[in-house]
């Protein structure tokens, strides 16, 4: 099976890239991985012209996003990674989930939405600057699990878990408690 890992953060080399790695370690003991870094895609945002529902994939030029489209499909089982800013997903992995709407959803005939990804797995990765509890009481992190997790059930997904750092401002390491629960989610695609 083919595994696909998005990394919705900027820094190749945080948090939340240490933590998809530790996911991407544990998935290729048994799998086939593959790596995206969706800060680096070129991609023009959603136009809202909802021409992709009746098309069923988005009608701008061809880009990355239509190219990350094709590879999610491909993939038996999807790990998505961001920072949470402002209790959401970053930027950048919000603007690509609303270029590939049709990936997940498919709304024909007359708009009722098909989940088009059933039947495969996914895990959530995130990290914030807020300390736990604060974290989950304030939503927080809540928000941006909250808000992936919604793309993904949405598509059909079963989200086997989560892994969630908090604090990242004034706790520079992870602990190897939070690296092998994500090691041990990538085992269990």
């Amino acid at each position: 099976m083919k595994v696909l890992i998005l990394n919705g953060s900027p820094r190749k080399q945080g948090t939340v890239a240490t933590l998809l790695r530790a996911v991407s370690e544990g998935a290729a003991e048994k799998h086939e991985v593959e790596w995206v870094d969706v800060c680096d895609l070129q991609m023009r945002p959603c136009l809202a012209c909802m021409k992709c529902r009746p098309e069923g994939e988005c009608v701008q030029p061809e880009d990355d996003a239509h190219r990350v489209g094709r590879q999610i499909r491909e993939a038996g089982a999807l790990v998505v990674g961001t920072p949470t800013y402002f209790s959401n997903m970053s930027a950048l992995l919000k603007m690509l989930f609303e270029r590939i709407v049709p990936v997940f959803i498919n709304e024909k005939p007359r708009w009722i939405p098909i989940q088009n990804q059933k039947g495969k797995s996914a895990i959530v990765v995130t990290a914030c600057t807020t300390p736990w509890p604060l974290n989950w009481l304030l939503p927080v992190s809540r928000g941006a699990v909250r808000a992936v997790s919604r793309v993904l059930k949405d598509g059909g997904y079963k989200i086997l878990g989560k892994v969630v750092e908090t604090n990242t401002r004034h706790r520079h390491q992870i602990s190897d408690k939070l690296l092998h629960k994500a090691m041990e989610l990538g085992r269990k695609l």
